[in-house]
């Protein structure tokens, strides 16, 4: 399904940051996607269904985002994971063929993919301890695992009196952001209008996701922004899944 549709976007200087302006996909945000793994998702590879997007690899962003997710896999315990003694033993990390750091697969998924018949239930290990323990899982998760399909984008502005700006966009990391491998993918979720029946819109149920990518100042007036749409916007900018998945109720 095609994504590159009519889209309402705002922009607003970021209160905590005179220097920074936020750039947002309102359509997105105040669509009702929601993950559906373990809700009917078939994944990303047709062959591994119940491994929903957990059979790539996730690439670290950098250091710093690496070495969380390997202190935080210190704390897992066998109830949390089910592939603990391995991961401890062999590691949590691997190097592709690109050169690029991403955690280890084993058996074609993520080391940290509890498996259908574990005891402590089938998803990501990391995911499910922290909300265990009353966390949000993007404290111990990868960076890319916690933001998809959410995409934070920089961009140097120059203002025509020659001054200068930081532009931070928000949007859809659909599959064309993936780039030439995201028509390898079998299904992806946030063009599909399987994934758009939360019960929230966006921008509320990923708060804390948002939050973090944006600061809270940030976040509470995109927030106000966001509020507004869905009080004013008109059917021409629904997110075409969105639109698909009232047609199908």
């Amino acid at each position: 399904m095609l994504t590159d549709t009519a889209r309402v976007w705002v922009e607003f200087t970021d209160p905590a940051d005179d220097d920074q302006v936020v750039r947002a996909d309102l359509t997105w945000l105040t669509s009702r996607w929601t993950c559906i793994f373990g809700q009917g998702c078939p994944g990303i590879d047709a062959a591994r269904p119940a491994a929903g997007c957990c059979t790539l690899g996730a690439h670290f962003a950098d250091e710093q985002d690496e070495a969380r997710v390997r202190a935080y896999a210190q704390r897992l315990t066998d109830a949390d994971w089910q592939l603990r003694e391995d991961g401890l033993r062999a590691g949590v990390v691997q190097t592709n063929d690109e050169g690029e750091r991403t955690t280890r697969l084993v058996d074609g998924a993520c080391v940290f993919l509890n498996r259908p018949g574990f005891s402590g239930g089938t998803g990501c290990a990391l995911h499910a301890h922290a909300l265990r323990r009353g966390r949000e899982p993007l404290e111990a998760k990868p960076d890319v695992c916690w933001q998809l399909p959410l995409r934070r984008t920089y961009r140097d502005v120059e203002r025509p009196d020659g001054s200068q700006y930081l532009e931070v966009s928000i949007a859809e990391y659909d599959r064309a952001a993936w780039g030439p491998g995201g028509h390898d993918l079998d299904w992806y979720c946030s063009d599909r209008p399987e994934a758009h029946v939360g019960t929230e819109p966006l921008f509320r149920s990923n708060a804390a996701e948002l939050t973090e990518l944006l600061g809270s100042a940030a976040y509470a007036e995109l927030a106000r922004h966001c509020e507004a749409h869905l009080r004013f916007h008109l059917p021409l900018v629904a997110h075409p899944a969105a639109t698909a998945a009232r047609q199908t109720d």
